[in-house]
């Protein structure tokens, strides 16, 4: 029966990390850090007519209680952006399926904290991702926000990139 137990444990444990690993999958490097500056609004991009288009943006609601946050964005293992505050940015991908991680930019246990999405991208597309933070929710490490990442309506994104600043970021030695 001991063994039977452990071999259990072993399995769930091992199960546990596969999981986890292969979330993260859609993530880049943890060690990958970004510098975050923000510019004047342009007018929205219009996506190449043989690849699809990705608005990633940063909702930090009215009251803005987050904004020392960078949030970092991964597309298929690879970090594409970083943003803070109120802002976005775009990617042009190519059709298909793609994975997206958003990601707490951080040293410490905020650092784990991540949303994952998929989508398959249609060549001339655009697609709408937005980040929030929201309090109270994060069960794993209760005293960080809990980071949520959805799809707004095409008019609500319009609107936050009229609205909102263009992030840009650099990656820091």
């Amino acid at each position: 029966m001991r063994s039977l137990a452990f071999v259990m444990f072993l399995a769930v444990s091992a199960w546990g990390q596969t999981t986890a690993y292969q979330a993260a999958a859609a993530c880049g490097s943890r060690d990958t850090t970004f510098d975050v500056t923000e510019v004047a609004q342009s007018a929205p991009a219009q996506p190449d007519p043989s690849k699809a288009l990705v608005y990633f943006i940063q909702d930090d609601s009215p009251g803005g209680g987050h904004q020392h946050y960078t949030v970092r964005i991964g597309v298929d293992g690879a970090w594409v952006g970083a943003y803070k505050h109120n802002s976005y940015f775009t990617v042009s991908v190519e059709p298909g399926e793609h994975h997206v991680c958003a990601n707490v930019q951080s040293k410490s246990s905020a650092g784990l904290n991540l949303a994952l999405a998929h989508f398959t991208a249609e060549p001339g597309k655009v697609y709408y991702f937005r980040t929030q933070f929201l309090a109270g929710l994060n069960t794993q490490y209760p005293i960080y926000p809990y980071l949520a990442l959805d799809r707004p309506d095409s008019d609500q994104a319009l609107y936050m990139i009229a609205t909102y600043p263009v992030s840009q970021s650099h990656h820091t030695p």
